[in-house]
């Protein structure tokens, strides 16, 4: 399956954005659907994200691995667990000034039902979020207050 990949360039520096973006406690301010997240100990590869997601109604505890942490540049995890695992991979890059892209490619596993719900359910969900996570990404870098 292709990756779902967004874009946003936003008016904040590399540091800032990076920081931001990859801080599970931050999540629930930009996310469709988070509720709460956070980070065991300090970030490293191997380190465990928590989120709390509202899924159908309800909310679920999703665990995932830092496979890369490369600040201010690169980010990624991977689901641990669940039905549906997702394969996350976060770049921020400068691009002029005190101006930074994000770029988010979101990937999924389907295990048991998962592998019926990605295609169906998942993705096509997955990609009208990631717009509005996006949007509100640049939202809240570029105005905080």
């Amino acid at each position: 399956m292709s990756a779902i990949v967004t874009q946003v360039e936003v008016e904040a520096p590399q540091e800032r954005v990076f920081d931001y973006v990859t801080d599970p406690e931050h999540f629930p301010e930009w996310q469709d659907n988070v509720v709460g997240g956070h980070l065991s100990g300090q970030t490293a590869i191997g380190s465990v994200c928590s989120t709390t997601r509202r899924i159908g109604g309800r909310e679920r505890e999703v665990t995932s691995e830092v496979t890369k942490y490369s600040p201010p540049s690169s980010w990624a995890v991977h689901g641990t667990d669940g039905p549906i695992r997702a394969l996350v991979d976060v770049s921020v890059e400068p691009v002029t000034g005190t101006r930074t892209r994000v770029t988010i490619s979101l990937e999924f596993e389907g295990h048991g039902i998962g592998k019926i719900l990605v295609p169906v359910m998942v993705k096509p969900q997955s990609r009208k979020e990631m717009q509005r996570n996006m949007t509100r990404l640049k939202a809240r870098l570029e105005d905080p207050a």
